[in-house]
């Protein structure tokens, strides 16, 4: 009688999480790509619409770090001997953590490998007490790598590099940084780098916000809830305005980009010309299109936002589908091309118990028009 009662409870419990994950659906959610138990993070689209994948190494299924899909397959790029485990960790992918595609047709790949103390709440953790960081750019018309950078100056026992975009006007890199609480800076002609904003309130998260999933607190085993600074970054195709929040944190910041890109300004200065956007609630993933608006991705609710121009915002999506939408890459196609990682349903913040939705996918929506 005991067991039929544990079978009939969890044939509930089993009904019940189904129930909640079809909560919300839409027809303009489209799959790109399924991807089995390859968790996929990085998303980057060309202007011919090639689309990038990376894989980060978090301890799961992993067989390369950085892809590009081609007739709905998953293709090693830019060859084997980037994406293989035994060369020195100058010339092999590390832990591929952020892509993105410049105005210029290059590819650039974040190799984010921190150290313990520089890891984004316990996440990738590295267990070195100094972490390791490179990024490519990859000319996307011949498919080589084409310039490594390795940041110099960078505070590499605490940093925790996380996203990117590259201002081409400058020559700047501009990076969010979770494990420093800060925006860092890289010169691409000098391969040095500056942290700037460091442990400010735009850059720290609010320790008061708790991400909740359909009633469940996102906790670690000790109780210990779910936190991370600055993270998701967005730069107008302008190079005028440089988006960023950490994920806990309701409002959405920018700065102009005269003033993030002076190295002689302190932070003090820097502060005073940053300007609170809105509030937009817990984000991950930023990025800018063409005609301005900011697409924001939302895990609690499920949702794709944007902010027009004119400060408005708007749904794009909702779908229960969207578990823990992450990076996002804009093309010429009309489309918005993301990733879920589901990071909220992995074992370490539902009690050790793997809640994930296999198989993980890419997707794509419309863009407004």
């Amino acid at each position: 009688m005991k067991k039929l009662i544990a079978i009939i409870v969890a044939a509930f419990t089993l009904s019940n999480s189904n129930a909640q994950m079809e909560k919300y659906h839409s027809d303009k959610l489209e799959t790109v790509i399924d991807l089995g138990e390859y968790q996929a993070i990085g998303v980057a689209v060309s202007p011919k619409n090639r689309v990038f994948i990376s894989f980060p190494k978090r301890g799961g299924k992993y067989d390369m770090g950085l892809a590009e899909i081609e007739h709905g397959k998953k293709v090693v790029f830019p060859d084997n001997s980037w994406n293989d485990n035994n060369l020195d960790e100058d010339h092999h992918f590390l832990n591929v953590q952020d892509l993105v595609v410049d105005g210029s047709n290059n590819l650039w790949v974040l190799d984010s490998k921190p150290a313990s103390k520089g890891s984004i709440a316990g996440l990738n953790a590295g267990g070195d007490t100094v972490g390791h960081f490179k990024m490519l750019k990859i000319d996307l018309n011949t498919n080589k790598v084409v310039a490594v950078y390795h940041f110099n100056g960078l505070d590499k026992s605490h940093s925790g590099l996380n996203d990117m975009r590259i201002d081409v006007d400058r020559q700047l890199a501009y990076l969010s940084d979770p494990g420093q609480a800060a925006i860092v800076v890289l010169d691409l002609k000098t391969d040095q780098a500056r942290t700037v904003l460091a442990k400010s309130k735009y850059t720290t998260a609010d320790t008061n916000i708790v991400l909740t999933y359909d009633g469940h607190q996102m906790r670690n085993q000790q109780g210990k809830p779910f936190v991370s600074n600055v993270n998701g970054i967005a730069l107008t195709r302008d190079y005028k305005y440089f988006y960023f929040k950490p994920i806990n944190c309701d409002e959405l910041y920018r700065i102009d980009t005269k003033y993030l890109s002076d190295a002689q300004l302190s932070d003090a200065e820097l502060m005073s010309h940053v300007e609170a956007v809105g509030n937009v609630g817990i984000t991950h993933g930023l990025v800018a299109d063409a005609k301005g608006n900011i697409y924001l991705t939302t895990s609690t609710n499920y949702t794709i936002t944007y902010i027009s121009p004119d400060g408005k915002i708007h749904t794009l999506l909702q779908d229960s589908r969207l578990l823990w939408p992450d990076s996002l890459g804009i093309g010429t196609d009309g489309y918005v091309y993301f990733s879920c990682s589901q990071l909220q349903r992995e074992a370490p913040w539902n009690n050790g118990k793997d809640e994930r939705v296999l198989p993980y996918r890419i997707y794509r929506v419309k863009l407004p028009k």
